[in-house]
């Protein structure tokens, strides 16, 4: 073996080598940094979202084949690419070249808003099309099951891929009568000039045609390499670690001789996240590259041999196969390994993973484990002294020495046996979401009787999830072998099985009770389905999911989303001398800082500086948001984990987070640590002050009322997750103290002033750029301002840029996220279900500084009423202080958890009068004019018209009666059907906060420049200004051009958000289009034949100024919180939404069936970005109520740091049916061209989905004899879900008295 080999391998068609590689180095940054190919982005480094997902082909010199796959390049250590070929997003088309028929397809069916998504969504697409050039929907789905978007809610996305497929067809169900793509921009006709062609709205029959002749083909080099047999092993070596890549197995063997306890690795996907995110270092790894042995796949006369590199998604293929051609009794275990292998990560894991590297590893949540131990599985080892089997029993899984590989053993492939005749398998799981997701528990069950009389011959049952390692149930089965497959059976099962699988109450991963269930629960299913079959019958067939379509007209940058040629903040080229700033963060919820020692990170190589506090002036002016922090970094104390306390800058990213993990704090624990809102309403923990909003009186009333019930509700928080992390560039300009911020962020205003204040310079010294934003959802104004002023500090101190990119579990641990809330409700109503009286206490979860919080308890109560009038109301609201990191603005602000309460409260009003909460919600409705309880007029006629269209739409009626019958025929499982109504105020509560300015430029020839103070960040707020410039200067789109925001050319601006970006800013840009239409009439009037460059270049001649600032000065709005009093609104977004669900009472998991929404959107400017809004918003917000749930553990600390704990809605969460409708414009107002905000509206309408579930939750109780009333929290996870639905099983699990153990977790 000889080191120091060379790397050799092709991007994009290029031949890339590399001499001195280092073994650490992943694909990604590897393309990002050296091969400057930025289209891939990286999302959160361990797999869990897509972002960076590129193409792997590789040739197979025995198949002659060329197999392509797609993978995760934050996975991929380039050292395992020799003789690979990669494909990007650059390499399949640009704008430059031509664009591939994926990238136009995704772009003009509206499938991008931010973009940042885009480019992995685009290669995934791709790598599937290479393989399957007219897929079918189900692999389509399948897909992108490893991609995810925070934007879009994937229906365009899934929507642009349909056209690939044999059957396409646009939004099979005509809107309105009209087929999407036929309608013009809201029927306006374009403005033509001269002849340029105007706008068209693209038909499917204009897409480009996909030819497979024309994509990029495998390399010959690499095919002639791969044929060759002479291959030795590879070395590759950095002083840190060695790789090794033998290419025979007897290389193999005597590397693992000479380094027994080096992992061998194939795709990285265990051992890779281990070293990221666990700090496991190996110094040596192996890899073995395409060793024949360990590639077989043998067909023998008692099971199938599969070779151990065989990758999971190669496994699925060739199960899929053998399931299709043998008989299904020999097939059972087969069926039940193709049902994990759908759900198990996503497509990229599933192509790197080996079936090998997965069993090794032994996870305590692996799916497939626990299924292989049951089956009787055996595993072939080899070494150099020999051949041997062992069996996949419990021993091994263990790790007991005895039954488990020696050190210089290796897997060489797994023997999976057939079934037998009356032997059944089945594979069960539960997780947060449905699929890429680990399961919380999961189970393999396996059964055999000797004939058709039922008595069990072997019984074998195995969990994940539920201890160490894999646990199998052998005790219990034991006992149960002999006895007949009955109910007594299932008893004493169930019995045998609690007892001996048992869990601590502080186990690891929580969720104890809900585990414990389901494990009788699993057991329960697989005695009814093989009970089932015992009787000959069939479980119930799967439902196809139809998709309708959305509306296009495209965003601006769609196109370069695709291509991957939109250039984010971390896609800037390196800067001259360029240093890279990582943060040092709080381990201690509520400490005193004793000592910061630093001085072994800056002994460390590459390390140029620390700051600490001590560095930075403390801030003197203080800004809206920033009451209490006046320290940038903490040097004293810290009151969360996450506080920001030292910034270390280095020479590289590696070096910095390296250098980062060696700054040595001790700290000194301070009382109280306080965490929940109950905690803090105990220690009388509130930031000041109280706020209250009062009408009619209430007390009166409650004298009046037939019935009074009291109640509460508790909602978690939920994490923006915006797809591009937090991002910024500082670059110093070296004379004047002048420096320029390149940042991702919502509110340049505010990172220019407080980063002047940092550097005390004048704000005319500090320029902020901001081209595009990869998402925000109001998580990049307050805390993008801190980050960014240390990172101006660091590079103003140093003279050098300075690159500040936060890695995705640092940005979700510092940045906080929307606020969980707890409301309590004292109502009084009449018998038919008239609320009188309503009295209600808000408490939100502000964490350690008061940021936007105390604006967002204001905002609740303003709109908390939501689409009811009732008469006498009374509620009270406080931000409490407590040891979290400060939570902040969140799409919706305030409403998605003010909203929640009122609509708890009268499904809870409604169960008591025994009316459906339709009733109950239509009787308390707003009557068309009447009065808001801030005494502001208001007219809901839209309101009602909304509610009616969207019963009517939704066949409400018939469809209740069908959920009825359904759940009168079915124990296990129940439907639901829920219909909530939406009023959404927009303001911002005054009149400065609403000002806004443009700056329109007409050049000589004809073009023109449009700058405004809006960020763009997914909503398309660019492309609708255009559409306003173009209108206003009856000019087309093509002559109009905006380059991004900064406050070099709009000084001032008010932060992004609020619903009012488009709005504010379009009636700037057009003040300013209509100022030069004025000073050019003459001229227009003497020519009116002329173009552009006509007029232009006369108005230049005649010294007439071709260049115009416009203003808005903001809607009148005001309130006054002594009185309570006001007219803090300009107008509100009306809004219904149906949804309807079905959950499995005995696991909780739910399917979205169909969601139907009507909106009252005034006259849309861009129906195809509206719709967007909309559709994207409301599968936000139903992650916010049913999926997304932030753990922390009893000491304050984050455990949902990234995508593989924290689970945002994926392409498996959508409903089967969404229908999005607009009621026709009824009203002109003096908003921009009478158009309405929409941006954060939908989120609230995704309690539709929360409030069906309880229904369905409500059918099984009602069925089980529980009495009400139901009191359910947000978010409602299968875990709320399975507890909810009572019945033997919760019943006989054990359960642990509170306080006789520490829990993993806290509810927050």
């Amino acid at each position: 073996m000889e080191g120091g080999a060379e790397l050799l391998f092709y991007v994009n068609g290029r031949k890339v080598t590399e001499k001195n590689v280092d073994p650490e180095t992943m694909l990604l940054p590897y393309l990002r940094k050296k091969l400057r190919l930025t289209g891939t982005k990286y999302g959160c480094g361990g797999g869990g979202c897509g972002a960076c997902t590129v193409m792997i082909s590789r040739y197979n010199p025995i198949t002659k084949k060329i197999r392509h796959y797609p993978a995760n390049a934050c996975l991929t250590p380039i050292c395992s690419l020799y003789g690979a070929a990669v494909t990007t997003v650059e390499g399949i088309g640009s704008t430059k070249t031509r664009i591939h028929p994926v990238q136009e397809r995704i772009a003009k069916c509206h499938g991008t808003q931010c973009g940042f998504c885009t480019p992995g969504m685009v290669m995934s697409l791709y790598t599937l099309l290479r393989n399957h050039p007219e897929p079918t929907l189900t692999q389509l789905n399948d897909a992108l099951g490893g991609n995810l978007c925070r934007c879009t809610g994937y229906r365009p996305i899934i929507n642009a891929c349909k056209t690939f497929c044999k059957t396409s067809g646009c939004c099979q169900s005509k809107e309105n009568g009209v087929c999407c793509l036929d309608q013009g921009i809201n029927g306006l006709p374009e403005f033509e000039e001269g002849n340029e062609t105007s706008l068209k709205l693209f038909s499917e029959e204009e897409f480009l045609p996909l030819d497979p002749t024309q994509e990029l083909i495998f390399p010959p080099e690499l095919m002639t390499m791969a044929e060759k047999k002479t291959q030795k092993t590879r070395i590759f070596g950095s002083d840190r670690m060695t790789w090794i890549s033998p290419v025979t197995l007897k290389e193999l063997l005597e590397a693992k001789v000479k380094y027994p306890q080096a992992p061998v690795v194939m795709g990285n996907t265990s051992v890779g996240p281990d070293m990221k995110f666990k700090g496991i270092f190996h110094p040596v790894i192996i890899s073995p590259d395409r060793i024949e042995e360990l590639s077989v796949v043998n067909y023998t006369d008692n099971g199938l041999t599969l070779g151990a590199a065989v990758s999971l998604a190669e496994v699925k293929d060739i199960l899929a196969n053998v399931t299709r051609k043998l008989p299904e009794e020999k097939t059972q275990m087969y069926h039940a390994l193709l049902k994990h292998l759908e759900t198990l990560a996503g497509p990229q894991i599933r192509n790197m993973a080996s079936l090998g590297g997965h069993i090794v590893s032994r996870h305590p949540d692996s799916d497939l484990n626990p299924l292989l131990a049951v089956g009787n599985c055996t595993l072939n080892l080899l070494s150099k002294e020999g051949r041997r089997q062992i069996p996949l029993n419990e021993q091994f899984l263990r790790k007991c020495p005895s039954a488990d590989l020696k050190p210089e053993e290796i897997l060489i492939s797994v023997n999976i046996p057939y079934s037998r005749k009356w032997e059944f398998v089945s594979a069960f799981r539960q997780a947060q979401r449905q699929q890429n997701a680990l399961a919380i528990v999961n189970s393999g069950m396996r059964v055999c009787f000797g004939k058709g009389d039922g008595i069990i011959r072997e019984l074998s049952i195995a969990y994940g999830g539920v201890g160490p390692t894999t646990i199998l149930a052998n005790n219990s089965c034991q006992k149960l072998i002999g006895r007949p497959w009955n109910e007594e059976m299932l008893d004493a099962a169930c019995r045998l099985i609690l007892d001996e699988v048992s869990l601590p109450g502080s186990a690891p991963g929580g969720r104890v009770e809900f585990k414990r269930t389901l494990i009788v629960s699993f057991l329960f299913k697989f005695y009814l389905e093989v009970s089932q079959i015992l009787k000959g019958m069939n479980a119930d067939p799967k439902q196809l999911s139809q998709d309708p379509v959305g509306h296009p007209i495209m965003h601006l940058s769609g196109i370069k989303h695709a291509t991957g040629e939109a250039v984010y903040c971390d896609d800037m080229p390196v800067v001259d001398r360029e240093l890279f700033l990582t943060f040092v963060t709080s381990s201690r919820a509520h400490a005193k800082i004793v000592s910061i020692d630093v001085s072994a990170a800056l002994s460390l190589p590459g390390v140029v500086d620390i700051l600490t506090g001590e560095h930075l002036p403390s801030i003197t002016t203080t800004f809206d948001f920033l009451t209490d922090a006046d320290q940038l970094l903490s040097t004293d104390e810290v009151s969360c984990v996450g506080q920001l306390v030292c910034a270390v800058i280095a020479d590289s990213e590696v070096q910095a987070r390296r250098a980062a993990q060696q700054v040595k704090i001790v700290y000194q624990d301070l009382e109280p640590v306080i965490l929940t809102i109950e905690e803090a309403i105990q220690n009388k923990s509130f930031f000041e002050p109280e706020r209250k909003l009062e009408y009619g009186n209430v007390d009166e009333a409650f004298k009046v009322v037939d019935q009074i019930l009291e109640g509460e509700i508790h909602m978690g928080g939920q994490e923006h997750f915006y797809m591009e992390t937090q991002s910024m560039l500082v670059v110093p300009k070296g004379e004047d103290r002048e420096i320029d911020v390149y940042v991702s962020a919502q509110f340049p205003k505010y990172i220019q002033d407080i980063t002047a204040s940092v550097l005390k310079v004048s704000a005319n010294k500090v320029m902020c750029h901001v081209k595009r934003v990869g998402g925000a959802f109001g998580g990049k104004v307050t805390k993008t301002g801190v980050l960014a002023a240390i990172t101006a500090f660091a590079a103003n101190k140093h003279g050098r840029p300075v690159r500040c990119i936060l890695e995705r579990g640092e940005d979700i641990l510092i940045t906080g996220g929307r606020h969980p809330y707890l409301g309590k409700y004292k109502a009084g109503f009449m018998n038919d279900g008239r609320i009188l009286a309503l009295d209600m206490e808000h408490y939100n979860n502000a964490g350690a500084f008061l940021d936007e919080s105390l604006f967002v308890i204001e905002m609740g109560l303003l709109k908390l009423e939501n689409a009811y009038k009732f008469p006498n109301l009374r509620c009270r609201g406080w931000a409490c202080r407590t040891n979290l990191p400060s939570n902040t603005a969140l799409r919706g602000f305030g409403f998605p958890q003010a909203g929640l309460i009122t609509e708890a409260c009268i499904t809870e009003v409604a169960a008591k009068c025994g009316l459906p909460p339709e009733k109950v919600r239509m009787i308390n409705m707003y009557k068309e004019i009447d009065q808001t309880p801030y005494k502001q007029e208001i007219n809901t006629k839209n309101l009602t018209q909304c509610w009616k269209e969207c019963m009517a739409t939704s066949s409400y009626t018939l469809r209740k009666a069908a959920v009825e019958k359904f759940n009168s025929e079915n124990y296990w499982k129940k439907k639901g059907l829920a219909m909530v109504p939406l009023k959404y105020p927009i303001g911002l509560g005054s009149v400065a906060a609403g000002q806004a300015a443009a700056l329109v430029h007409i050049y000589l020839d004809g073009s023109v420049l449009v700058t405004h103070g809006g960020i763009e960040m997914g909503q398309g707020v660019h492309t609708k200004m255009i559409q306003v410039a173009s209108r206003e200067l009856r000019m087309p789109l093509s002559s109009i051009h905006l380059r991004g925001t900064s406050t070099e050319t709009i000084p001032n601006t008010n932060p992004s958000g609020g619903s009012v970006v488009a709005d504010l800013n379009g009636l700037a840009v057009k003040d300013a289009c209509q100022t030069l239409l004025k000073r050019l009439k003459p001229i227009i009037s003497k020519n009116p034949k002329g173009t552009w460059k006509d007029w232009a270049q006369a108005a230049f001649n005649e010294s007439i100024s071709l260049s115009a600032t416009g203003y808005f000065r903001g809607y009148e709005s005001n309130i006054n919180w002594e009185t309570g009093e006001g007219h803090p609104f300009e107008y509100f977004v009306y809004g219904a939404a149906c949804s309807e669900v079905e959950i499995d009472c005995l696991t909780g998991a739910h399917k979205n069936i169909r969601t139907d929404i009507v909106m009252d959107v005034g006259y849309s400017i861009n129906p195809a970005l509206d719709v967007g809004q909309i559709e994207g918003a409301f599968i936000q917000g139903m992650g916010l109520y049913t999926i997304e749930e932030l753990n922390y553990s009893p000491q304050g600390v984050l455990y949902t740091r990234g995508p593989n704990q924290y689970k945002i809605p994926a392409i498996c969460d959508i409903p089967m049916e969404l229908h999005i409708s607009f009621l026709p414009p009824s009203e002109n107002s003096n908003t921009l061209y009478s158009s309405k905000g929409l941006g954060e509206s939908g989120i609230f309408l995704g309690c539709s989905v929360f409030f069906a579930i309880h229904d369905a939750i409500r059918a099984a109780r009602q069925e089980r004899g529980l009495p009400g009333p139901l009191r359910l929290n947000s978010p409602l996870t299968p875990e709320k879900i399975r507890m909810a639905c009572e019945d033997k099983f919760t019943k006989m699990i054990p359960r642990d008295e509170p306080g006789s153990y520490v829990p993993w977790s806290v509810p927050i």
